[in-house]
C-alpha cells in the first residue's frame, strides 16, 4: 500500500539533501528525504478523474449483519448470498457506488483476489474513491480538493443521521497493546466524544510541546548488512539492539546504562514486554567467519531488561528428530509464554526460566507454523500443502499448551498472511498478489477467535491505503493499529491545498461490518499522518514532517478524531535532516512518556560517498 519515498515536500530550485545511506536486504536502508537522490514526477491525479460533475449523494440503507459463516459457507434458503452493506453518501472517507474509475476493476467480476459473494465470505464492497475534482468555477477559481473533504464530508454525516445509521463505539478496548511498528492541533486532552463511552489513553499533553534532541546515537561501523532489529521503552532506559549486543540507554540523556554482549548477530526481536520489562530475541549460536558466514539463527532467549542481563538462551531440535538445532525467522511473547516459529519448525517456552513448553505438531503432509504473533492472546500461521499451492490456516493458540482453540482457512491464491492483531483476532494477506505495491495487504480479515469464523473481509485498495506488512513475517505490520473494535489505516499521500506538499488523513472500519466509519483525522497540509500504537482507546500516530519543519506525535481520539498534539520536535536543519533521514516504512518508531525514538533495523559498510558522513543508528526527542 505503501509508495515508494517521495522527494521532499519543497518548493522548485530547493537543492535536495544528501545522498542515502547504504541499504538492506537488496534495499535502501532509510531512504533519505530526497527519495533515491532524484526528484520524482508528480503522481497521477490520485482523486480519478472519472467524472468532471460531483456526483449525487445517495440514501443509504440501513447496514446488514455479516453472515456468522466463514470460509465455505453455504448460501441462504432462496439462492444468492446476502447483499453487501450500500454504500454511504459521496465524499473522501466514505464508501461510494464503485465507478469505473481509479481504483477499481475495469473487467468483469470474478478478478483474481476478488471472490465474489458466492465465495462464501462476507466481503466489505471496494472502498472508496478519492472526490472527483471539480469544474472551475468562481471567476475561475478552482473548488479546492480539501474543500471538496469538507463539504462532502458534512453532507454524507447529515445523510447518515437522517437515515437512522448512526455507529457507536463497541466500549471493546482489546488491542491495546498491538504496535504496528503517527495538524498542529493543540488543546486539551483528547477523552472521547460526549456519550461516546471511550476513556482516552495514558498519554497527557505536558506544558510545552516543543521538544529537543536528547541523544543521537552514531551508527556502528559494519564490514556487511547488520540486523539491528529490536528496540524497546521501560520505565529508566531506551533499550537497543546493537551489532551482537544488547544496549540500554538512558532515556533523558542517552549515556549507557548496560550492555548484553551477544555469541552472534540479533535476528528477530519481540515487539512486546512484561510488565516486568522481559522480552524475547532470537539470534546467531556465533559470530560470522570466513569459514561460517552464515552462522545459524537457532538461539532464543529472554532479556531481563530491568535487571540488565539475558535471563536464559536455548536452541531446540525439531520435533521430527535429528540433533540439528531448529533454525528461527521470528520470536514473539504473550502473557507468560515465548514463542519461536519458522520454516524449519517451532517451539514454546516459559519466560522466566526457559523451560520448554510444547513443540507444533508437523504433519506427514508438510504442514508447519509458519510464524507466531503475541500480545494480549497467542495466534500462528500454519502452512500447508506446496509451494506452487499453499494453504494458510490461521488459529487462536492456547499459550501453555499450544492445542488450536479455533481455526480459520485463508482463501485460496493467499500466499503469505501476517497478523495484526490477536486480540481482537485480524488478519492481512496479499490474495491473489492483487496489492502490486510491495505492501503486502489487499484485504483485512476480522475473525472470530473462540469460533474461527470469519466476521468481515474487507478490501483495502492499496492504491487509498498506506498500511504494510513483512511479506513473509507473520507479526511484522505496520503503520496501522487496532483498537475499539475498529481498524485504523493511514491513506495514501494526496495533493493538498498547499502548492508544494501532499497530505493524507486516518481513517476507521468498523471490525464486525466492515464499514468504513465516518471521521477521519487529517494530517494538515504537507504532513503525513502515520498510526503507531493505541494507547487505550486513543490512538498515538507520527506526523512525518515536511522539509523545513520537525515532525509531531498526536494523540488521536479513537472516536471523535479530535488531535492532541503531545510533542513538536526542532526544526533546526541539522536536526530535522537526522530526523527525516529515518523513513518511516524502514524503522523503528516508538513514542511514550513525552519520549520519542526513531531507529535503525538495519545497518550497512559505509560507501565511499558517505565514509565521512554522520549516520545515525539513533535519533531521540524529549519534552521538559
Amino acid at each position: 500500500m505503501t509508495q515508494p519515498p517521495q522527494p521532499p515536500q519543497q518548493p522548485p530550485n530547493t537543492p535536495p539533501p544528501a545522498g542515502p545511506p547504504s541499504g538492506g536486504f537488496g534495499a535502501p536502508q532509510d531512504p533519505p528525504p530526497g527519495g533515491f537522490g532524484q526528484p520524482t514526477p508528480p503522481p497521477a491525479d490520485p482523486f480519478g478523474k472519472q467524472s468532471q460533475q460531483p456526483q449525487q449523494p445517495q440514501q443509504p440503507a440501513a447496514p446488514q449483519d455479516a453472515p456468522a459463516g466463514g470460509y465455505g459457507t453455504p448460501p441462504p434458503a432462496g439462492g444468492g448470498y446476502p447483499t453487501p452493506p450500500a454504500p454511504q453518501p459521496n465524499g473522501y472517507g466514505y464508501p461510494q457506488a464503485p465507478q469505473q474509475g481509479y481504483g477499481y476493476p475495469q473487467g468483469p467480476a470474478g478478478q483474481p483476489g476478488m471472490p465474489q459473494q458466492g465465495y462464501g465470505y462476507p466481503t466489505q464492497p471496494m472502498q472508496p474513491q478519492y472526490g472527483a475534482p471539480q469544474p472551475a468555477g468562481d471567476g475561475g477559481k478552482k473548488f479546492s480538493t480539501q474543500m471538496q473533504i469538507i463539504v462532502a464530508a458534512a453532507v454524507a454525516v447529515v445523510l447518515i443521521i437522517g437515515g437512522g445509521i448512526i455507529y457507536a463505539a463497541s466500549g471493546d478496548d482489546e488491542g491495546g497493546t498491538n504496535e504496528a511498528s503517527s495538524s498542529g492541533a493543540t488543546g486539551g486532552e483528547a477523552k472521547g466524544g460526549e456519550g461516546s463511552g471511550l476513556a482516552g489513553g495514558d498519554e497527557k499533553a505536558p506544558a510545552s510541546t516543543k521538544s529537543k534532541v536528547a541523544f543521537q546515537l552514531p551508527e556502528p561501523v559494519v564490514t556487511d548488512i547488520t540486523t539491528v532489529m529490536g528496540s524497546w521503552i521501560t520505565d529508566k532506559a531506551y533499550v537497543k539492539s546493537g551489532v551482537a549486543e544488547i544496549i540500554a540507554y538512558d532515556r533523558d540523556k542517552g549515556t549507557k546504562l548496560w550492555s548484553v554482549p551477544l555469541p552472534g548477530e540479533v535476528c528477530s526481536a519481540s515487539r512486546h514486554m512484561s510488565k516486568d520489562f522481559k522480552t524475547a530475541i532470537v539470534f546467531e549460536e556465533t559470530k560470522a567467519t570466513k569459514a561460517n558466514k552464515y552462522p545459524s539463527c537457532n538461539q532464543v532467549g529472554v532479556i531481563d531488561m530491568a535487571a540488565g542481563k539475558l535471563l536464559w538462551s536455548k536452541g531446540v531440535t525439531s520435533a521430527t528428530g535429528g540433533d540439528k538445532p531448529i533454525r528461527f525467522d521470528e520470536v514473539t511473547l504473550s502473557g507468560t509464554t515465548v514463542a519461536a516459529g519458522g520454516t524449519s519448525g517451532g517451539a514454546a517456552f516459559k519466560l522466566d526460566d526457559g523451560a520448554e513448553l510444547w513443540k507444533p505438531k508437523v504433519g506427514a503432509d508438510g504442514c508447519y507454523d509458519r510464524g507466531y504473533a503475541g500480545g494480549e492472546a497467542l495466534a500462528v500461521v500454519r502452512k500447508c500443502g506446496t509451494s506452487d499451492s499453499p494453504q494458510l490456516t490461521v488459529q487462536a493458540l492456547n499459550p501453555t499448551t499450544g492445542a488450536p482453540l479455533s481455526s480459520f482457512q485463508m482463501p485460496a491464491g493467499v500466499d503469505y498472511a501476517s497478523i495484526v492483531s490477536t486480540k481482537p483476532l485480524v488478519v492481512a494477506a496479499d490474495v491473489g498478489d492483487t496489492a502490486g505495491d510491495g505492501s503486502g495487504i489487499s484485504d483485512f480479515f476480522s475473525i472470530d477467535a473462540a469460533t474461527g469464523k470469519l466476521i468481515v473481509r474487507i478490501p483495502a485498495d492499496a492504491e487509498q491505503y498506506a498500511a504494510r506488512c513483512g511479506s513473509t513475517e507473520v507479526e511484522r505490520c505496520q503503520n496501522l493499529a487496532v483498537g475499539n473494535n475498529r481498524l485504523y489505516v493511514p491513506t495514501e499521500n494526496h495533493d493538498g491545498t498547499s502548492e508544494y506538499g501532499e497530505t493524507n488523513e486516518v481513517v476507521a472500519f468498523d471490525l464486525t461490518t466492515g464499514k468504513l466509519l465516518g471521521g477521519r483525522a487529517d494530517a494538515g497540509d504537507r504532513y503525513s499522518l502515520t498510526p503507531l500504537r493505541m494507547d487505550g482507546t486513543n490512538i498515538i500516530a507520527y506526523k512525518e514532517p515536511p522539509y523545513d519543519k520537525g515532525g509531531q506525535i498526536v494523540s488521536i481520539d479513537g472516536e471523535t478524531f479530535k488531535q492532541t498534539l503531545l510533542m513538536e520536535n526542532p526544526s533546526d536543519e541539522a536536526v530535522r535532516e537526522a530526523e527525516r533521514r529515518f523513513s518511516t516504512d524502514h524503522s523503528e518508531v516508538l513514542y511514550k512518556d513525552g519520549r520519542f525514538f526513531k531507529s535503525k533495523r538495519l545497518v550497512s559498510k559505509r560507501s565511499t560517498s558517505d565514509a565521512d558522513e554522520k549516520l545515525y543508528l539513533v535519533v531521540a526527542y524529549r519534552t521538559d
